[in-house]
């Protein structure tokens, strides 16, 4: 089962880029060689599957041969040869006869005037369902990933009775039918995983015929590869696809690179072609005069894009890169594994900390191998992997592995651990899909879980749970369920108990440890790593202020109403209930706890209650100063009554690290213990830095500074200011200043009592649309001394 390298004529087509070339190729003339390329496949499939109905398989080829007729690739070759050489990657795959006959299928409905139910009345049910996936994945993927570019200001419309529409508002509508097309396809995906597989086949042969295309077409879609299918591929564990899909993405993504570190090798080629003969005949004599007359030894050059990986990620030039080569060691049995590791231990000298056990602790993927790098006989590093037949062909082929061990009977063990695998994985899928509570979280849930790096853990019951890498017991236990996160305490890793904070590790046999009546910290959104765990927390917690909230919005929305003259009426749970579903809230009383916190604003909400009625403009009132540092109470080491002042470059509050900094002949100056002057001084004049004691009297309210930067739009300065007078907090100065790149920094003087007043007030900013920052900025250094 190996996928043909040899490179394919045509181009790739995209959806968006399929208008058809001008019919104006030969018809007799390319009919022997479509023909012929038809009569290739069948060979390989009734080579891999015996048992598999040629008639059937050939009626999908005549039907899609007939519908792709007047369809010409770039290349100027018939279209039809574009599904003949996705099934001949299908068929290489080991892939079943549905998995064929959707393969050559998979354009129809996109291309021609066949409906999925027209497929789906010739050919079943399956096909229809990879088809119509398969048909959508790209499609969708693309708009999920790359987007329309929402502009930061305005809409305007000609219409003047339809309301202007903020940005945001219009980012959220986009995300939400984003996320809302990537739902539905998940769902088809995780009904059928062929779905993954038969498009990763068509991406694949579009890309080993890319070079059709124009030079920009070129980057943009070996970029999208890179970015998306390669990363799909080894999701799947499809390690034979995922190289080269890496390989080709590199090669037209940054051609010049591509061909610069190509050249190095090729330099290289011959002496490295010498030292993996050597290597390999030293090794396999070794292995067989050892008993094990079953190894299988071979060697290959690494990749040109794991080369540039390395190269790139250690900082290193390709001469500093000596395992260009690695072998591959395949014995019968799992206990052979190990005996090959310590025959190749006892040959050539492992490197310290490079031997990694992937056998007893999969990785997520399922791929299993012995790891181990030893000084070659040249004198230069060698990677070793040492696996079985079993391993090797899931490997390779990864979940698809699943279908060539059903087909032929084999596998035992691992048709049971790839099931497993299947399940698990449509598991997540379904997840995915149904429990994001809002468009961002599940956007951000496909990114990290689908592609970032895994880690899989187990329960004690030997059940897999796939988590990205970094993901903490917090993530673990809402992995499992909601309940047994909000009651989590700490856990049993490996019959040893762990902290929340723990990050799990593959092969981690993980027992989630709950107590009655615990509840979740809002710390924990800092421990939880997944987009899952962390909206199940704020979920939590938004429950338990939803009802209090809520009454707050509502008394905000009444009071603003009031104030700008809009009836009553208006403020119908009916008219709340339309403006709710157009800002993508459930229903009117999340619309009002939103108001309430502070994360919807008031004058959008106003304008969709009245959209014909004019708002009069928001001031922004800058109130008279209050604060007077003289009121403020300094200890110092038992002394009251010191001499003191709060230095200006970081404006320290009560009841935050405040450390005093003894000046000459001023006095102690008081700074945040974060401050970056206070640390220039505890470099310089260490003994001159003193703890002190800082209290303020009651009532007392200080200077402080405030720095938001944000998307810029219409209506930002109104609610910011907005939020900081409902807090009570005095506004003293205001300066705002736009940036070309579509932002806003908006820097406010505002009075406080203290850190705790100031950080409810930032809290409040930070749930506002748009918000990117919320800090209080430090001056340059000081002048303490």
């Amino acid at each position: 089962m190996t996928t043909s390298n040899s490179p394919k004529s045509g181009d790739a087509v995209q959806p968006g880029d399929r208008e058809c070339m001008p019919f104006d190729y030969d018809e007799g003339e390319w009919a022997p060689v479509i023909e012929a390329q038809y009569q290739e496949l069948a060979a390989v499939v009734v080579k891999g599957r015996p048992d598999a109905c040629l008639e059937r398989i050939r009626s999908a080829f005549d039907f899609a041969r007939e519908k792709h007729r007047p369809h010409v690739r770039e290349s100027r070759e018939p279209y039809i040869t574009h599904p003949i050489a996705v099934a001949r990657i299908i068929a290489d795959l080991g892939l079943d006869e549905v998995s064929l006959i959707s393969a050559l299928l998979h354009d129809l409905v996109e291309m021609s005037d066949v409906t999925v139910e027209d497929i789906r009345a010739m050919f079943g049910d399956d096909v229809a369902l990879i088809v119509d996936g398969v048909t959508k994945l790209e499609r969708i993927v693309k708009d999920v990933f790359s987007g329309e570019r929402i502009p930061q200001t305005p809409i305007r419309s000609d219409d003047p009775d339809r309301p202007v529409e903020d940005p945001h508002v219009r980012r959220r509508r986009e995300d939400a039918r984003r996320a809302a097309n990537l739902r539905h396809l998940f769902f088809a995906v995780a009904e059928d995983l062929r779905v993954i597989l038969v498009k990763l086949a068509d991406r694949l042969h579009n890309m080993r015929t890319l070079k059709a295309k124009a030079s920009e077409d070129q980057r943009r879609i070996g970029s999208e590869t890179e970015q998306m299918y390669a990363p799909l591929a080894h999701r799947v564990g499809i390690w034979q696809i995922k190289w080269e899909l890496e390989d080709l993405a590199f090669r037209y993504a940054d051609p010049e690179e591509y061909e610069r570190i190509a050249a190095l090798v090729a330099q290289t080629r011959a002496e490295r072609q010498s030292e993996v003969d050597e290597a390999v005949s030293i090794l396999q004599t070794h292995l067989v005069g050892s008993g094990l007359t079953n190894a299988h030894v071979t060697g290959r050059a690494k990749h040109l894009y794991s080369i540039y990986q390395k190269m790139r990620n250690q900082g290193v030039d390709f001469a500093d890169i000596y395992d260009l080569v690695a072998l591959r060691v395949i014995v019968p049995s799992r206990n052979q594994c190990y005996e090959a590791l310590g025959f190749v231990s006892a040959i050539w000298r492992p490197l310290p900390h490079t031997y990694a056990d992937y056998i007893s602790k999969s990785k997520s993927n399922l791929y299993q191998s012995l790891h181990v790098k030893v000084i070659g006989p040249q004198g230069k590093p060698i990677e070793v992997q040492i696996r079985t037949w079993d391993m090797h062909r899931t490997a390779e082929f990864g979940v698809a592995a699943h279908w060539a061990y059903k087909e032929h009977g084999e596998g035992g063990q691992a048709v049971a651990d790839m099931d497993r695998r299947i399940s698990q994985l449509r598991k997540e899928l379904f997840e995915w899909s149904r429990d994001a509570p809002d468009s961002g979280t599940f956007l951000r849930q496909v990114l990290q879980n689908l592609f970032g790096d895994q880690v899989l853990v187990f329960t004690p019951k030997g059940d897999p749970i796939d988590l990205p890498a970094g993901a903490t017991i917090v993530d673990f236990a809402y992995r499992i369920h909601s309940d047994v996160g909000h009651r989590a305490i700490g856990a049993k890793v490996n019959n040893r108990f762990a902290p929340l904070s723990y990050e799990c590790k593959s092969g981690d046999t993980i027992e989630v440890v709950t107590r009655a009546g615990a509840v979740p910290g809002r710390d924990w959104l800092t421990l939880a790593r997944t987009a899952h765990a962390r909206a199940k927390i704020k979920s939590y917690f938004r429950r338990l202020s939803l009802d209090e909230n809520a009454d707050r919005g509502r008394a905000l929305l009444q009071s603003e109403a009031e104030r700008t003259g809009i009836e009553p009426q208006k403020l119908r749970d009916e008219r709340l209930r339309e403006v709710a579903k157009d800002l993508n809230y459930p229903g009117p009383r999340e619309l009002l706890a939103a108001l309430g916190n502070g994360s919807a604003s008031l004058r959008s909400v106003l304008r969709r209650l009245a959209p014909a009625q004019p708002l009069q403009p928001r001031g922004i009132t800058i109130g008279p100063r209050r604060a007077d540092d003289s009121r403020l109470r300094v200890t110092l080491g038992g002394l009251d009554n010191v001499m003191y002042r709060r230095s200006r470059c970081c404006l320290p509050l009560p009841r935050e690290d405040v450390v005093g900094y003894v000046s000459r002949g001023r006095g102690i100056v008081l700074h945040r213990a974060t401050c970056p002057n206070l640390r220039r001084y505890q470099d310089l004049e260490a003994e001159r830095v003193v703890p002190v004691e800082y209290t303020v009297a009651p009532g007392q309210v200080l200077a402080v500074s405030l720095r938001v930067v944000a998307i810029d739009r219409r209506g930002l300065l109104a609610d910011l200011s907005t939020v900081i007078t409902d807090l009570k907090v005095n506004i003293t100065r205001v300066n705002t200043q736009s940036h070309k790149d579509g932002t806003a920094t908006l820097s406010f003087g505002v009075e406080v009592r203290d850190a705790i007043e100031y950080n409810r007030m930032s809290d409040r900013i930070h749930a506002l649309p748009d918000i990117i920052s919320v800090d209080r900025p430090t001056s340059g250094m000081g002048r303490d001394q």
